[in-house]
């Protein structure tokens, strides 16, 4: 191998927020609060606030390798958070606030961090949690103590200079079985993360954006749009936690955004108001819509009465979490405006530069890209997982990462989902776990068998439906098993509905949960 000659300058995260501050310095950040008013400010003010955040890191002994949670909204606080905690050398925990108060408590207390960082209407949870947080030096308000400690700062600071490699971001899983898993972001994997997003075939960015990012920002660094927003000088518009529709309508029509990306959930919100309101979607142009599958009627509804093209994509905590993205080529086009619009419509995405798929059947071997053929879905590249934190296996040898997704690539690239290897719902955009849900209820006296499945619900997508076996001779009410439930699940767990019937099993005597979900898939469709 002969060494080339170019210079070994390391991709670093602080370099994406350099950049913006220098070449597109003036381009506006916008950020609503909590019980303040709307903050503005720039890419320059960002970093100044952010070299000062660092500064204030380091006076409070947060050292290289060291980790800081946040509990924390999509705020312009919360995005310096995002470039002090990596710029020195640190990593950022974004703990999920919807998770229940053991499983926070838990990714926090795994990740080993010493300071806290939360929003003001947390406060009442991070009481709760002090007691489980015995690690925690400092417990930081985002409000008037969060500015102090950059006010005592002069922000005059240099961002270090370390290898790419290092940690930057500790991300987990919610936790669908067991315990939450710990995805460690490293400063190169986000950087090449953040420049590909940005790029034609994926959300395809320009400096004359502006980008709304409501997936939240303590789910996979909401996308990573808030760095591929930087590289590519947009302005950036924070909801913090308004995704309500009129809020959403108000932010996308008041500051201009020309793209936004969210869970379906959201959209709905946002449709509904529109509708009612007469509201226009102002200079919107495209919306990425992920974490579960798109209607195809919200869809076709922001096409056809808004202008709004639509772009589904596939991503996991594991993969940074870009994965595919539905984006049309001239190859697809060619076969004619409705095959394309059916291919984009009910399929996941296309395959991304830097994203290796494949498909394997039960013994291994890759399938054929047909569409036809359905197997397990692998992925690899330089923004996969190859161990869970701290170290426990997540890739083959090869570095193929099993995503647990059933589904088929067709000829074009395109990835379609056709099943879960677990039976977990996804609820506007989270997981829930069928397996601990069923234990939970399981455990209600007079219960034999308890069965959860996802069904359709028109506001979340999908919810939760259980059904309930009773032991031969023993009467159980929906309320029992409801107040059994309240004390052992997170509220928004809770199951829609109850149902009382024999639970179907399978030969191998497991439960039936197909035929579960086509006896019950319109269970929910009207719900009162």
């Amino acid at each position: 191998m002969l060494p080339a000659l170019m210079q070994d300058f390391p991709l670093q995260i602080s370099s994406i927020l350099a950049h913006a501050a220098r070449a597109h310095g003036e381009r506006e950040i916008v950020s609503k609060l909590v019980g303040e008013p709307v903050w503005r400010y720039d890419w320059a003010g960002c970093e100044r606030r952010s070299r000062a955040a660092a500064q204030a890191l380091l006076k409070l002994g947060i050292a290289s390798g060291d980790r800081v949670s946040s509990l924390a909204w999509n705020t312009h606080r919360h995005l310096e958070l995002f470039y002090a905690v990596p710029g020195i050398g640190a990593v950022l925990h974004t703990a999920n606030p919807r998770l229940s108060d053991d499983q926070i408590a838990f990714t926090i207390n795994h990740a080993g961090s010493r300071i806290l960082f939360f929003e003001p209407n947390l406060s009442d949870l991070v009481e709760r949690l002090k007691p489980l947080l015995p690690a925690i030096e400092h417990f930081i308000l985002l409000a008037a103590p969060y500015e102090a400690l950059l006010a005592a700062e002069d922000g005059d600071f240099a961002w270090p200079r370390f290898d790419e490699q290092a940690a930057a971001f500790l991300c987990y899983t919610s936790g669908t079985t067991g315990d939450p898993k710990g995805v460690l972001y490293s400063h190169r994997s986000i950087v090449l993360h953040g420049m590909a997003a940005g790029l034609s075939s994926a959300f395809g960015f320009s400096a004359f954006d502006v980008i709304m990012p409501c997936s939240s920002m303590y789910h996979a660094t909401a996308w990573g749009l808030p760095f591929t927003a930087a590289i590519n000088g947009c302005k950036l518009v924070l909801p913090c936690d308004k995704m309500d529709g009129a809020s959403l309508a108000d932010l996308i029509a008041g500051e201009g955004v020309t793209f936004s990306g969210g869970v379906p959930t959201i959209w709905t919100m946002y449709l509904a108001h529109l509708e009612t309101s007469g509201q226009g979607v102002g200079a919107l142009k495209r919306l990425v819509i992920g974490g579960s599958a798109v209607p195809r009627a919200m869809a076709e509804t922001f096409r056809e009465t808004y202008g709004v093209t639509v772009l589904q994509i596939w991503g996991m905590t594991e993969t940074n979490p870009l994965g595919v993205i539905s984006t049309p080529t001239p190859l697809l086009m060619a076969e004619g405006d409705d095959y394309a619009t059916e291919t984009i419509l009910t399929r996941q995405g296309r395959m991304q530069f830097g994203i290796e798929l494949r498909i394997i059947d039960d013994a291994g071997t890759a399938l054929a890209w047909d569409g036809e053929q359905a197997g397990k879905l692998q992925v690899r590249g330089p923004w996969v997982v190859d161990r869970y934190y701290p170290d426990l296996p997540a890739a083959d040898r090869d570095g193929w990462f099993d995503t647990g997704d059933i589904g088929t690539i067709d000829r074009f690239g395109f990835l379609r989902l056709t099943d879960r290897a677990k039976d977990v719902i996804k609820s506007g955009g989270e997981w829930i776990s069928s397996i601990d849900l069923e234990n939970a209820a399981a455990g209600c006296p007079g219960v034999r068998i308890a069965a959860v499945v996802g069904v359709y619900h028109p506001k979340w997508e999908e919810r939760p439906l259980l059904v309930i076996e009773a032991h031969a001779g023993e009467s159980v009410t929906a309320e029992q098993v409801r107040a059994h439930l309240e004390t052992r699940v997170v509220r928004w767990w809770m199951p829609d509905d109850i149902v009382f019937a024999a639970v179907p099993l399978t030969a191998t005597g497991k439960i039936d949960k197909k035929v579960l979900r086509d006896t019950y898939r319109d269970h929910l469709a009207a719900p009162g």
